[in-house]
């Protein structure tokens, strides 16, 4: 060993800037046999919980919420690996996920777009004007019984339809999952608060170009229906919803 050795060791031992390596013994230890990842298993939880689900709410999972600010700056790092951008609505505490798009860059499809069903459309539309008007009249929040929602839905089929049960079912089915995405809350049974997703669901402009399309389509004058209600293949044009290719909300909640 070398004088200049010895010097270069003393200075790196004394030195409060310098920062030892840490003995492989002292590593955190694996969460499972041959873990060679870096986050705590509370931030792997979140990035998985935003791969799985389409939202993350601050209301509804606020450990998590917290986990997620304090380490925003990773976890977004670990999506933008995948070309998923995170963003994060602060004041409506909503987390949720974007697919990276590009021209210029080759950018492999994580997320895909699945648009909502006819029914699912028209539920939609109705909550998001309750929502809209409600808060316009100064109120903190907005509720709609499920018998509302199915008459209004009701309304955009073609009233000679004799299969009304069909349509009924359709319309559970489409509320169903609304609540299941957070979309509304079912306070008791029948009754249902709707979030703030709704917004994010379907923004104002959104909202707008639907009504449009379905006064110029059928003939709407105000929030009522039409004789006869859109085709299916024009409501799932009309709305999409954003999932992950690799995990359904049904997968998570069979776990």
């Amino acid at each position: 060993m070398t004088e200049t050795d010895v010097v270069r060791d003393d200075a790196e031992a004394t030195d409060p800037g310098f920062i030892a390596p840490v003995a492989m013994e002292d590593d955190p230890a694996e969460l499972f046999a041959g873990d060679t990842g870096t986050l705590d298993a509370d931030v792997r939880r979140v990035l998985v919980r935003l791969l799985q689900r389409r939202f993350l709410l601050a209301e509804r999972h606020g450990a998590q919420w917290r986990t997620l600010l304090e380490n925003q700056q990773v976890i977004e790092s670990r999506l933008h690996d995948l070309f998923v951008h995170l963003v994060v609505d602060h004041d409506r505490g909503i987390a949720y996920k974007r697919q990276v798009r590009s021209a210029e860059l080759d950018v492999p499809v994580l997320l895909r777009d699945e648009p909502y069903t006819r029914a699912e459309t028209l539920v939609l539309v109705h909550l998001r004007t309750v929502f809209q008007r409600e808060r316009g009249a100064g109120q903190t929040s907005a509720r709609v019984d499920v018998e509302e929602l199915e008459a209004t839905a009701l309304t955009y089929f073609d009233p000679d339809d004799t299969n009304v049960a069909t349509h009924q079912r359709e319309i559970r089915t489409a509320v169903t999952r609304l609540a299941k995405d957070g979309v509304i809350e079912e306070e008791s049974e029948g009754r249902y608060r709707v979030t703030p997703l709704v917004e994010i669901v379907l923004s104002t402009e959104r909202l707008g170009e639907l009504r449009d399309w379905l006064r110029a389509r059928h003939g709407v004058t105000d929030d009522a229906g039409p004789a006869d209600g859109p085709d299916e293949d024009d409501a799932h044009d009309e709305a999409s919803d954003e999932t992950h290719d690799e995990a359904s909300d049904d997968e998570e909640a069979a776990r």
